[in-house]
This record gives C-alpha cells, sequence and structure tokens, in this order.
C-alpha cells in the first residue's frame, strides 16, 4: 500500500481559524460566469460604460489604420480595392462584435461555390475579391478540433458551418477576431465551442458596482434634505380614520404655506427639523469605482471616463502612451495574423499579382505636436550632417537612406517625389559663375561667407494667392480686410540681434521657394492681440520646423510658443466669428522674406 503525503502551501492558524473550515475566506470559490448573447447586448446598449469598454479600443486599434509601403501607383491602387470593400469598416465591425459576443469573422467572397477548401491567394486575380461579409460566432459553428500535432491549425476547429446548413467554410476564408481567449479552450465551458469570451463577462462586476453606485447616488439627491416634523400622540390618534384624513389635509397646508412665503405654521405641541445627507465623500467613491472600470477594460480613465489625471503635474500622457502601446501590440499580434490571408488577396485583387516588396505599417496612434515635429526634424537633419561630415559612408547610400528617413518621419513628405522629378544632384561649385546662373538654384544654407555683423530680424512669406483668402472672408461678412499683396505668416520676429548668415536656408524643395500649405487640418478664426486683429489659425509642420531653426540661430520671441497665422483683418465690426466658418483652402506662400526688424 502506498502512502500520499498531501502538502498544503496556504497560511494556516487553528487558534485563529485562518485557512482552516473556520475560515470565511476559506469557502470563496471563483464559479463560471455565463452570460448569453441577449444578456451580452442588453449590457451594451444599457449601460455606455460597458458600451465604451467593448468599442474604445476596437474603434482606437482600426482609427488611423495602416500606411502601405509601395510605389504610389501600386498604394493607390490598394487603397481604392480597400475603398471599395469597405475593409476598415468590415474589420471595425466584427472587431465590436467578436468583443461583445465573444468572436466574429470577415468572410472572403471569392465566389467559389466550394467554400470548404482551402482560400489559396495566387489563385486570386484582379478583383477577385467579390465582398466581405460579416458573421458573429452564432452564425458559424465550429465543427471538430484538429487533433493532428503536425497540422498548422492543431487545436483549432478544422471549419466552420452555417447554422442549420450543411454548407462548411475553410477557416482560410475568414479572417477570426476574438474577444478574450480561452486559455484552455477544452477546459473552457460556456458560449460557443471553439469560440472566447466576451470581454464584458470578466469586466461587467466592475461596470456594475459603477452604475450601480451613480444610480444609488443620484437617487440620494432626492433624499438629501428632509423634513421631519413631530406630531405629539400621533400613533394613538391614527386609530380615528377621520384624524388620518385631518392629518393628510394638515399637513399639505402646511407645505403650501411654506412652499408659498417660506413659513411653516406648525401647532404649538409640533416641533419641526430638517436633516441633509452628506455628499462629502461620494466623489471618492466613484472614483474608486471609475478606476474599477478603466482597470476592467484596460482603458486609461482619461480616455473612459474623458476626464484629466489628478495629482501634483500628472497630464495623463504616460498613461495615454502605454495604453495606444498596448494597441499597437494587439494590432500586431492579433489583428495582423488575422487579416493575414485577406491582405494577401486584397493585395492581388487590387493589382493582379503579388509584389513581394509590398508591405505595410500600422499608423502611429500618437500624434506629435508642431514642436515635437520640428524637434524630430531638427534632430534627424543634425543626425544627417553628422554622418555626412564624418564620411562613414558612400554620398549615394546616405542620401538615399536620408530621403526614406525624412519621409518615414513625416519631415519632408514631397522629398521623395520632388528628388523624382528634380533629381538629386546639386550643381558643382565650379559651375557657379558670379554672373548668377546656376547659383540662383542654390539653397541659401550652401553660402557662408562669415560673420555678419547681428542685428534684429523679421522673417515673413507673403500670400500669393491673397484673393481665394479675401473672397472666402467677404462671403464670411468682413467688410474690411487687410489688402492681398500684405496678407502674409510670420515666422520670425526677433528683438534680439543675430547674425542672419547663421539662419541658413529652409529645406525647400520647390525652386521658386514657395510652400503651400495643404487644404484641410485644423483652422480657426480667432481675436488676436490688444490692436483688434482677427487671425485665420493653421498648422504646418514645415513653417513651425523653421521657426524652430531660426531660434535655434539665437533669436527671439515673444511668446512660448509658435502658432502659424494670417492677420485677415482689424475691424471686424459687431461680426459674430463664432459663426465664421473657417477658411479650408489651400494656402500658398512665396519665398522667405528676410528684413530688419521695425516694431
Amino acid at each position: 500500500m502506498s502512502a500520499y503525503t498531501f502538502i498544503k502551501d496556504s497560511l494556516q492558524n487553528l487558534v485563529a481559524g485562518l485557512g482552516t473550515a473556520r475560515d470565511k475566506a476559506s469557502h470563496s470559490h471563483y464559479a463560471i460566469p455565463e452570460m448569453d448573447d441577449q444578456q451580452l447586448l442588453n449590457a451594451f446598449r444599457g449601460s455606455w460604460t460597458a458600451q465604451k469598454g467593448v468599442s474604445i479600443p476596437a474603434i482606437d486599434a482600426c482609427r488611423n489604420w495602416r500606411s502601405w509601403q509601395a510605389k504610389n501607383e501600386q498604394i493607390q491602387l490598394i487603397e481604392a480595392e480597400e475603398e471599395r470593400l469597405n475593409v476598415k469598416g468590415k474589420i471595425l465591425e466584427a472587431m465590436l462584435k467578436g468583443r461583445l459576443f465573444g468572436g466574429a469573422a470577415v468572410f472572403i467572397g471569392t465566389g467559389d461555390r466550394n467554400t470548404a477548401d482551402e482560400l489559396k491567394p495566387d489563385t486570386i486575380r484582379k478583383g477577385g475579391i467579390k465582398y466581405l461579409a460579416v458573421m458573429t460566432r452564432r452564425q458559424l459553428t465550429a465543427t471538430e478540433i484538429e487533433q493532428d500535432p503536425q497540422s498548422p491549425r492543431y487545436g483549432k476547429p478544422k471549419a466552420y458551418r452555417l447554422p442549420g446548413s450543411t454548407v462548411e467554410i475553410h477557416p482560410s476564408r475568414l479572417a477570426i477576431f476574438m474577444g478574450t481567449p480561452h486559455p484552455d479552450p477544452e477546459l473552457a465551458i460556456g458560449n460557443g465551442f471553439g469560440w472566447s469570451d466576451s470581454v464584458l463577462l470578466a469586466a461587467l462586476p466592475a461596470v456594475r458596482r459603477y452604475d450601480e453606485t451613480v444610480a444609488n447616488v443620484v437617487s440620494l439627491v432626492y433624499e438629501a434634505k428632509i423634513d421631519v416634523i413631530n406630531i405629539p400622540n400621533l400613533m394613538t390618534s391614527l386609530a380615528d380614520k377621520n384624524y388620518e384624513r385631518t392629518l393628510l389635509e394638515r399637513l399639505r397646508m402646511a407645505a403650501t404655506a411654506k412652499g408659498i412665503n417660506g413659513t411653516l405654521i406648525l401647532d404649538g405641541g409640533e416641533t419641526h427639523s430638517s436633516k441633509s445627507a452628506s455628499f462629502s465623500t461620494l466623489p471618492d467613491i466613484i472614483a474608486k469605482t471609475e478606476q474599477g472600470v478603466s482597470g476592467a477594460f484596460d482603458v486609461p480613465i482619461t480616455r473612459m471616463f474623458g476626464q484629466p489625471s489628478s495629482g501634483l503635474g500628472a497630464n495623463g500622457e504616460e498613461n495615454t502612451r502605454n495604453y495606444y502601446d498596448n494597441v499597437a501590440s494587439r494590432q500586431k499580434l492579433d489583428m495582423k495574423p488575422a487579416m493575414g490571408v485577406l491582405d494577401e488577396c486584397l493585395i492581388r485583387s487590387a493589382l493582379g499579382d503579388r509584389p513581394k516588396e509590398i508591405h505595410y505599417t500600422w499608423a502611429p496612434l500618437w500624434q506629435p505636436t508642431a514642436k515635437e515635429r520640428a524637434d524630430i526634424g531638427k534632430t534627424t537633419a543634425d543626425t544627417i550632417k553628422v554622418l555626412k561630415d564624418a564620411g562613414l559612408f558612400p554620398d549615394d547610400a546616405l542620401s538615399q537612406a536620408s530621403v526614406n528617413l525624412l519621409v518615414e518621419q513625416s519631415v519632408m513628405p514631397g522629398l521623395e517625389a520632388a528628388i523624382k522629378k528634380f533629381g538629386a544632384e546639386l550643381p558643382d561649385e565650379e559651375d557657379v559663375d558670379d554672373e548668377g546662373g546656376d547659383g540662383e538654384k542654390l539653397s541659401a544654407r550652401s553660402t557662408n561667407i562669415g560673420d555678419a555683423a547681428p542685428r534684429p530680424l523679421y522673417v515673413q512669406r507673403k500670400v500669393t494667392n491673397g484673393a481665394d483668402i479675401l473672397a472666402w472672408a467677404k462671403d464670411q461678412g468682413f467688410e474690411a480686410t487687410v489688402p492681398a499683396d500684405e496678407l502674409h505668416v510670420t515666422i520670425a520676429y526677433s528683438r534680439q540681434p543675430l547674425d542672419w548668415m547663421k539662419v541658413g536656408g529652409d529645406w525647400n524643395s520647390r525652386q521658386d521657394g514657395g510652400l503651400t500649405v495643404a487644404p484641410g487640418g485644423a483652422r480657426l478664426v480667432e481675436p488676436l492681440g490688444g490692436e483688434g486683429a482677427v487671425v485665420l489659425l493653421f498648422n504646418s509642420s514645415e513653417l513651425a520646423w523653421r521657426h524652430m531653426q531660426i531660434r535655434e540661430a539665437g533669436a527671439s520671441w515673444d511668446y512660448e510658443e509658435y502658432q502659424p497665422h494670417v492677420t485677415i483683418t482689424y475691424a471686424a465690426g459687431d461680426l459674430d466669428l463664432s459663426k465664421v466658418e473657417p477658411y479650408r483652402g489651400k494656402i500658398e506662400f512665396g519665398p522667405e522674406i528676410f528684413e530688419d526688424l521695425n516694431p
């Protein structure tokens, strides 16, 4: 007979009952949480916290979508195919349903009658994808699990079957999105064999606690102040039915008199008092339940509840960055593998073949500010200059790598196309004559005539399509405007004297030295300063980068930040600026103009 010794590593205390049958905590256990689809749908529709917890990660994962890396013509064809099939919308719908119900899939419709066979992307030709359809796990029943360890689908369903039908769909024809995956599908009991759990399953207790807390606080508001009237011999007198009627009439008249003039009339033997509820600790209680909801869905409280972070020096940036990193990891670990076959078919359906070099990157969720983009541009330019001066790499190789780096970091998005159009070679110094000639094509940064006398500096660019902007201003109700030839954007306003030659020239790919701000983007019309100026605010990374470059050369600036703008008028009159629709068209600027500062 064998002897067995059972060793428990939990803490026990027979006197205190800790860890024994007397310990109340020893009887706690985790039961199988179960919710059917109707309950999940009710929670999603009835609780905005549950709805946001399901929706926010899926929306953020698809919000900025992805950037294809290929030739411009190929990118246009692939993006057109994505738009035709509404790939982004279908993936978002599948992710939302997958997170809510525990699984959903995008069916790749190619027109094949036999969907039980594996879909091989190399059989897809141009226009081969006919449509995409989203199906939930209720519409797709998993068949038996693959038990062959040599199969790439070991431990996963061999196929999926439509309910009430014998039609089977091979998994390769589906882009499958799960909710919360089961660590061990064989031990999982609940909704949908071969699928996963809803993200609400584990998070719903936190959601319910928050909703109940807020609901109770709201009901407490109605009980915030209670009037208490003490009536002598009340219970004895209530034995008389006529007294009950008289009492209610008496209280009604007293309440009416109090409502009219604030005076409460009582009998000599009656007393009146008020009791008020305390709300001082309720915000902390609500805050704790909000933290529970944010933790349950792994979404920052700033994103979940739209409130700023609390605490000294807290701005929520670190939590937001961590959350964006988490979303990016889901894009790489979950979304990209799920969309693998779909993407291979999509490329062939758009182009007719599959060039090996085509790939994509997920667009970052964290968008740098204009100043951060300017700092990135300057740091990148300094790095390229150091590598150039060190002579570690051939010029052609460094030039090509620099172009790729500047384009990928969005420092100079149009550089690649400009080099293809105008070439990458700069004129040699001996080709530049004293009369000008080709020397006029050299940028200001290639001239270095030594130190010049420091002086204050004002740098501007004139608007060259001022007529378009003034036409917009007239339509919006501006009666008096700045003349078209005086519309400009200020780049530098330095009271501090500096050597202009150390400023150098901007990295502009246009031969005429001009600059174009693309249509759209953030535009505002607001008053500025104390002289009645009304300006059009817009964003331009090129202007922001150039401004910071000039400041790095020693220029001063009267304000903390730089915001590009064009002054429209100094006499707006009684025009309601809140009703003015900002100018949305492109803004064309001429070359930079350096001038002595005239305050």
